[in-house]
């Protein structure tokens, strides 16, 4: 039972810290990659899909996607779909093919993002730490109930606590890596 408490406790965590991947995946930096676009979505065929449905994106070089749509017809909509995302980013057509230069992020810029990235690091502190709490109270119940000693529970409380200080460590670390990259020029 407890076992079963502490493992749900840390899928949880681990699902909370790769949200924060993700998110934080999102964040620009200035260099290209092609997840930069995952979360932009176009018009197909009457659906909203994710652009990597509708077209192919490659990296030309350090501040350039390229994005070339499976369609002719798609262009438009793909072009489209970049501007009025919340990237800021300007996309050029040239035929069937629309490039996408990454402009040099300022330093105030580079700041606001730093901002974005330990405020991203923090929810996911409190979304750990809700789960840990969450435990703890399932421990305190079994505990209640005598289905557990006290001695159990409180060697329970102390696996999770230990379980959400590694989890905790893990965000300092993704936020500190992804702040040290804005940071970069």
């Amino acid at each position: 039972m407890i076992n079963d408490i502490k493992k749900d406790a840390a899928s949880r965590m681990e699902k909370s810290v790769d949200a924060l991947r993700h998110e934080l995946a999102k964040l620009r930096t200035g260099r290209a990659h092609v997840s930069l676009l995952d979360h932009v979505h176009v018009e197909y065929y009457g659906n909203s899909v994710p652009l990597s449905q509708a077209a192919s994106i490659n990296v030309s070089d350090a501040r350039t996607l390229v994005v070339q749509p499976w369609e002719k017809t798609m262009v438009g909509p793909i072009e489209k779909a970049i501007m009025t995302s919340d990237l800021g980013l300007n996309p050029v057509t040239v035929g069937t093919v629309i490039r996408v230069p990454l402009p040099a992020l300022t330093e105030e810029r580079r700041r606001e993002m730093g901002k974005v990235v330990r405020h991203e690091g923090e929810s996911a502190k409190v979304a750990v730490r809700n789960i840990r709490r969450d435990a703890i109270a399932d421990l305190k119940m079994l505990q209640k109930e005598k289905e557990i000693s006290e001695d159990d529970e409180r060697r329970g409380t102390d696996d999770v606590q230990k379980i959400t200080d590694r989890f905790v460590e893990e965000i300092d670390k993704l936020v500190a890596a992804k702040e040290a990259e804005l940071l970069e020029i």
